[in-house]
C-alpha cells in the first residue's frame, strides 16, 4: 500500500450520532494526493465501533480503525491515533465535526508544500450549536502569533493540517501525557506550533465544529466552565514561562481572573466570587488596580438585588 501524503486523524467515543457525517467530510476530499483517514476508537458503548468498522471493510484502501474495545482516555487515544498516522501531514478532526469544504485539503497541502517554514495552517470555521441550530463564524479575529494565542485561541482543531515530524517533536520535547491537569491537548500544541514554527491563517471555511449542549470545554455547569478556562491558563502560563520567560505572565493571570469572574458574577453566591478574587489578587496584587473585579462585583449585587425585588 503506497504511503498517503496526509493522514487524517479523527478520535471518537460515543459518537453514533455524527461519526458517519465526520467521516463522509473525509472522503470526500478532491485531491492530487493520497489521503488516508485513521479512525481512534475508544471503547464507545454505544454504535460507534460497527460504523467505524464498517466503513473500514467499504474502503479498505483509505480507512483504518485503532484502538476499540477498551477505553483509554482521550489523552491516549489521541497519542495512539496520531502514531499510526503515516503521511507527511496530518489534518485533526474530531468524531462529532465535520468537513464541509472537499477542496479543504488540496488548498492546505499546497500552502506548505511552498513554505517549508510554515509547521501548520488552519482556516475559518462555522460553530454549529446542536441544541438550537445557530451557526456562528469562528474565528471572531485573525491571528496566529503566539503572545495573542496565549490569551485566547484562534485555531479550531477541525480545521489544522500540520506536518507530521513537528507534531512527533511536540510529542517528544513537551511531553503532554505528565500534565494531567491540562485538560485539552490542542491548546498546548497550537501553542507549541506558534512559538517553535510558524501558523498560517486561511481565511475561508471549511469545517464545522459541533458544540454539544453538555461537554468538558462547554459545560453548562458553572463551575466546570471556569475550572476548564483555568486549565487553558495554566497551559499558557507553563508556555509562556518556558519560551519568554514569563513575560506575559500578568497578562495571563489578568485573563484568568477576568473570566472566572464574568461567569461568577452571573452563577453562584457572593461569597464564592469574593474568594475567587483574593486568590486572583494573592497571585497577581497588581489586579486590584484593574477595573473588572470591583466592576463585576457590583453588577453582581446590583443583579442579585433586582432579581430579589422582583421575587
Amino acid at each position: 500500500m503506497q504511503t498517503p501524503l496526509v493522514s487524517v486523524c479523527m478520535t471518537t467515543y460515543n459518537h453514533e450520532a455524527y461519526i458517519r457525517q465526520a467521516i463522509e467530510g473525509v472522503l470526500a476530499q478532491q485531491t492530487s494526493f493520497g489521503v488516508e483517514l485513521v479512525l481512534g476508537e475508544d471503547g464507545s458503548t454505544d454504535g460507534t465501533a460497527a460504523v467505524c468498522r464498517e466503513y473500514a471493510r467499504r474502503f479498505p484502501d483509505r480507512v483504518r480503525v485503532v484502538g476499540g474495545g477498551e477505553n483509554v482516555g482521550w489523552r491516549a487515544n489521541y497519542r495512539r491515533t496520531f502514531d499510526a498516522c503515516r503521511g507527511k501531514y496530518v489534518a485533526y478532526c474530531d468524531g462529532d465535526d465535520w468537513w464541509d469544504d472537499p477542496l479543504k485539503l488540496q488548498t492546505q497541502v499546497g500552502l506548505l508544500e511552498s513554505d517549508p517554514a510554515c509547521g501548520m495552517c488552519c482556516t475559518a470555521a462555522t460553530d454549529f450549536y446542536q441544541a438550537t441550530g445557530e451557526r456562528k463564524p469562528y474565528p471572531p479575529e485573525r491571528y496566529t502569533d503566539f503572545d495573542r494565542l496565549l490569551l485566547r485561541t484562534t485555531v479550531a482543531n477541525c480545521t489544522t493540517l500540520a506536518r507530521r515530524g513537528l507534531i512527533a517533536r511536540y510529542y517528544d520535547e513537551i511531553r503532554p501525557e505528565l500534565h494531567p491537569e491540562w485538560l485539552t491537548d490542542d491548546w498546548p500544541m497550537w501553542l507549541w506550533f506558534a512559538a517553535c514554527s510558524r501558523i498560517r491563517f486561511i481565511d475561508r471555511p471549511t469545517a464545522v465544529h459541533r458544540r454539544l449542549p453538555a461537554s468538558v470545554s462547554h459545560s453548562a455547569e458553572y463551575r466546570q466552565r471556569i475550572a476548564f478556562r483555568d486549565s487553558l491558563m495554566g497551559i499558557s502560563l507553563w508556555f509562556d514561562e518556558r519560551y519568554t520567560g514569563g513575560r506575559n505572565r500578568f497578562r495571563i493571570l489578568r485573563e484568568r481572573s477576568a473570566v472566572a469572574l464574568w461567569i461568577l458574577s452571573y452563577h453562584g453566591p457572593v461569597r464564592e466570587y469574593l474568594v475567587r478574587w483574593w486568590r486572583d489578587l494573592k497571585a497577581a496584587p497588581r489586579l486590584l488596580l484593574c477595573p473588572e473585579g470591583a466592576g463585576l462585583l457590583v453588577k453582581k449585587v446590583l443583579f442579585r438585588r433586582r432579581k430579589t425585588l422582583r421575587l
